[in-house]
């Protein structure tokens, strides 16, 4: 798989100098519980970047529930952590890769490309025995030069104009209920954007939340076409990102992010909402 490494491979290489582990762990509604399992322990010489305070900026009226961090900020925050270019990024957490997909996509939209999820996530990898810590790593100062992929971010006027025309596919990564309407237990708001199809997030893993290889995605998104432009949106621009990672290991190479989401969508009374099937 292009972007999932095995816990066997980090085993191998997690001490490397070229290999910097980023714990990604992080519980919604509960903000400072993934910082306080990292610092009981953690991956050696693993650094946490929290999903809140380093890969989000602060809710404001529009932008969503995670809007997307400020790019300085984070930029500097990568460098700290020792990501310059020739080095691999590992990330990993306990949300079937929910969040530590957030991390893979911002690191390859700002032009870092050597940037994968660890399969199986934290747990499975205490429970195979392999090595952990409470022992915090030092800094690794470097120059972390962003190169941002603008065309990987579509904004929310833009999204508005392509709805609806030929060859573009909005995908919503929520559980099917709150795609339909029927419940929406975050969102004031309960439905999806018109034209979206549903393909749920944890589709991506398996029963045993191991990653689908990629004729197992290619199958998972078989109604849909490479020349297709692919829109891909959640409740906060969270989950999202673990199937933009799904649909790159499928081989579709037009995919985009609405970092913003449903919770941005719903922000602006005037914009459509639809519920049922699509």
């Amino acid at each position: 798989m292009k972007h999932i490494v095995s816990m066997a491979w980090l085993a191998e290489h997690f001490s490397r100098q070229d290999v910097v582990v980023v714990d990604c762990r992080f519980t919604l509604g509960k903000g400072g519980e993934g910082r306080s399992f990292y610092e009981q322990d953690h991956i050696p010489g693993a650094f946490y970047l929290d999903l809140e305070q380093d890969l989000s900026s602060p809710v404001m009226e529009h932008g969503g529930r995670h809007p997307l961090p400020d790019l300085g900020a984070l930029s500097i925050k990568l460098g700290e952590i020792g990501v310059t270019a020739g080095v691999k990024v590992v990330a990993y957490d306990d949300q079937g890769g929910a969040m530590a997909s957030r991390l893979w996509w911002l690191l390859r939209f700002l032009g870092h490309e050597q940037v994968f999820v660890m399969d199986e996530g934290y747990k499975a990898w205490k429970a195979a025995g392999y090595p952990v810590t409470a022992e915090k790593p030092l800094p690794r100062p470097a120059t972390f030069s962003p190169k941002v992929q603008r065309h990987m971010l579509i904004a929310l006027q833009e999204l508005k104009e392509k709805l609806g025309s030929p060859g573009v596919v909005l995908l919503d990564s929520r559980e099917s209920k709150r795609y339909l309407g029927l419940e929406e237990p975050i969102d004031k708001v309960a439905g999806h954007i018109p034209g979206a199809r549903n393909f749920f997030w944890k589709g991506s893993l398996d029963e045993s939340g191991r990653w689908l290889p990629a004729e197992a995605q290619q199958e998972r998104f078989a109604e849909l076409y490479p020349d297709q432009e692919l829109i891909v949106y959640c409740g906060s621009g969270v989950t999202a990102c673990p199937n933009v990672l799904a649909l790159s290991e499928a081989g579709f190479p037009k995919v985009r992010l609405y970092a913003g989401s449903w919770s941005d969508w719903i922000s602006y009374e005037e914009n459509p909402i639809a519920t049922g099937e699509e």
